[in-house]
């Protein structure tokens, strides 16, 4: 199989999304140019994405959108469910404790941790925040994927010991890179850096610069 882009791997969960709301809706095909119009795409762009993965629809008839949600799930490991854990039960870990899509998904979040002793032992979403110290213990007992919702200063530290027991899929929200093992599948999530994004395109619109050369 070819490298797939991440590009690629990040539109196909925007095209799964849309096909479990057509199927909702009761809608049996879609072809590639409805799909393509509302995931913000073009239509060559889907055949192209989903040609990384084998052949899916016929010409002039689209894409059933059973079959293809399931060869999407399958193709996104979505076929079975994952462990997760969340290290960090501060305000960004527990608005994902309470994020019910996860679980829709098929990531459980089974354990949580938090270096604060005035947070061990709380209950959030029905877990308890459990003592950092236990990290290891609980993690190497087969959890799949960990998030990291911990301060800056913690998060390289907090990773090492995440990887030493056997987890090779972390979920960074610390707006720093990290240095890992070339074989641990690593996202990190910068939301200040989105937002400079955003200001920066707001910032440059026409209008924005009309206005600065109006002052």
């Amino acid at each position: 199989m070819r490298k797939v882009p991440g590009s690629t791997v990040s539109r196909l969960s925007v095209y799964l999304r849309l096909l479990d709301d057509s199927g909702t809706q009761g809608v049996a095909t879609v072809s590639s140019v409805e799909l393509a119009r509302r995931a913000g795409t073009t239509a060559a762009q889907v055949r192209k994405d989903l040609s990384f993965f084998g052949t899916f629809g016929k010409r002039g008839r689209g894409y059933s959108v059973a079959e293809l949600s399931a060869a999407l799930r399958s193709i996104l490991g979505l076929e079975r469910g994952w462990r997760v854990a969340l290290v960090g039960a501060g305000q960004i870990g527990r608005a994902l404790l309470g994020y019910e899509d996860f679980r829709r998904r098929g990531f459980v979040i089974e354990a949580v941790f938090d270096a604060d002793p005035r947070k061990v032992g709380q209950r959030c979403n029905g877990l308890e925040v459990q003592a950092a110290e236990r990290l290891e213990v609980v993690l190497a007992g087969g959890i799949d994927i960990a998030i990291l919702a911990v301060p800056v200063a913690a998060a390289q530290q907090v990773a090492e010991r995440v990887v030493s027991t056997g987890v090779r899929a972390i979920l960074n929200f610390a707006p720093v890179p990290l240095r890992l093992p070339a074989d641990v599948a690593l996202k990190t999530v910068n939301m200040a850096l989105e937002l400079e994004s955003l200001s920066y395109a707001l910032a440059s619109a026409p209008s924005a610069r009309a206005a600065r050369r109006e002052e």
